[in-house]
């Protein structure tokens, strides 16, 4: 096996390129034959970790491996999308247990263990040959893996400071109207948007209304400021960071002193982002109670 490895270099080039893995295609191009290429997988170690793909003995299947397996499965009939997808394009730290694999409405593919199968029209704009294989493209990605995920908007807010700008984001966005979780994806963009700050504090104003919570006074005057949410009477104020992708140097320093004179001038000072607004209403309004009733008690 050794010998004809070492003579076959364009097979070897391929391997190393390929994380190890090769479709019985390439196999066949590299002048592997069908029975070659079966002998190999049942007497010389080489495992079948996809539909007509292999791993070659002496290779490790990583979570490298495990994407793209399921490209080169998918080829240019499908790519490789949502979290897997976010994974690749280096957005998401964790690979998901199992990768989805979007193919043409007519496709024939099936889902097979470990890769789940979604069928939809993409455009060519959406779609991206990155690394050797075939994934949504970067901002399409960004939108489908934010609705999947339980901190969604935590997730979009970084992508927007690394790796994509909002127009483009809004774009994919226009050319994937109607798809699944649009709903979801809509209310994500209005939060991201340049209104982020007014919609968080709209956001914020309906939780503390819906509590029962009283005497609190939206946008008060403090010297040359404006507090986002006040309780004057226990001298607490609340103020709303909206997504960080967007806020910028003058902006923070703006804030931060704000922050300082309110503290100076006696009052209790507490920040909420978007993020803690829509991921964990609960904890606002609890940190809000608790800081009521310690003022209170004092």
């Amino acid at each position: 096996m050794l010998l004809i490895m070492v003579a076959n270099r364009p097979l070897l080039a391929l391997l190393a390129r390929q994380d190890g893995l090769i479709t019985a295609v390439q196999a066949a191009h590299c002048g592997l034959t069908e029975r070659a290429l079966q002998r190999r997988a049942h007497v010389e170690g080489w495992r079948r970790v996809a539909p007509r793909v292999f791993l070659a003995a002496g290779h490790r299947f990583t979570d490298r491996g495990r994407v793209r397996a399921a490209g080169l499965w998918a080829g240019d009939r499908g790519v490789v999308s949502g979290p897997a997808a976010a994974w690749w394009h280096g957005m998401l730290e964790v690979l998901p247990a199992r990768i989805e694999v979007t193919v043409p409405r007519r496709r024939g593919l099936r889902s097979h263990p470990g890769v789940r199968i979604r069928r939809r029209d993409l455009a060519a704009a959406d779609k991206a040959l990155n690394h050797g294989i075939w994934c949504t493209a970067a901002p399409l990605t960004a939108l489908e893996t934010a609705i999947a995920l339980p901190d969604g908007s935590a997730f979009l807010d970084r992508a927007l400071q690394k790796h994509i700008g909002f127009e483009a984001l809004y774009q994919a966005y226009c050319r994937n109207m109607g798809a699944r979780g649009g709903a979801g994806v809509a209310a994500l963009l209005i939060g991201a948007a340049d209104r982020a700050d007014s919609a968080a504090e709209r956001l914020l104003v309906s939780l503390i209304r819906d509590s029962g919570l009283t005497g609190w006074k939206p946008g008060l005057p403090f010297g040359r400021w404006t507090i986002d949410i006040a309780f004057p009477e226990a001298k607490l104020a609340i103020e709303v960071d909206g997504w960080a992708w967007h806020v910028d140097v003058d902006r923070f320093r703006a804030d931060r002193r704000k922050g300082n004179a309110l503290v100076r001038a006696g009052w209790q000072l507490l920040r909420f982002t978007w993020h803690d607004l829509t991921n964990r209403p609960a904890y606002v309004i609890a940190e809000i109670r608790a800081a009521l009733h310690a003022t209170a008690t004092a």
